[in-house]
């Protein structure tokens, strides 16, 4: 129950009825406090609720669709890109042909390594295993190729 005093210092008893309630209530200043309070607390709650820290914060240019040069500069890398693995394909399909050459080459030298005499070594031994030292080179380079690709 509210009590007011008047200037001359007398207790005065709030009207009685719903109505006096309300009048007494907006003269304390209470309506003015609560709605204060909501609106403080609102502001404070609401952006809180609003931001996900975990997500970015948009720039400028987030809700502009992209423009032509930006459109032809994602469609060269996609280009790029899937050239690129194209040519490693490729590339590693080189390298188990080249594997499999390099294999027989070595099994057809060593037959003739082993057919000649301990003293004699013929030209054609000499060409096959300079032959296997070129395409082992070439397959290290593909190699290479490969690895720093990815």
């Amino acid at each position: 129950m509210l009590l007011r005093m008047k200037r001359n210092g007398k207790n005065e008893n709030p009207p009685a009825g719903s109505a006096g309630r309300v009048r007494a209530f907006f003269r304390s200043g209470s309506l003015a406090w609560l709605v204060l309070f909501t609106a403080l607390s609102a502001g404070f709650i609401l952006p809180s609720q609003a931001q996900n820290p975990n997500q970015p914060i948009p720039g400028p240019d987030a809700s502009r669709p992209p423009d032509a040069n930006a459109i032809m500069t994602m469609h060269d890398q996609q280009q790029k890109k899937a050239n690129f693995e194209a040519a490693n394909v490729e590339r590693k399909k080189q390298i188990a042909d080249d594997s499999a050459r390099l294999l027989k080459l070595a099994t057809d030298l060593k037959a003739e390594v082993d057919k000649t005499s301990k003293d004699t070594l013929s030209l054609g031994v000499i060409r096959k295993a300079e032959e296997i030292e070129k395409l082992a080179h070439s397959v290290k380079e593909k190699m290479k190729l490969t690895m720093s690709g990815n």
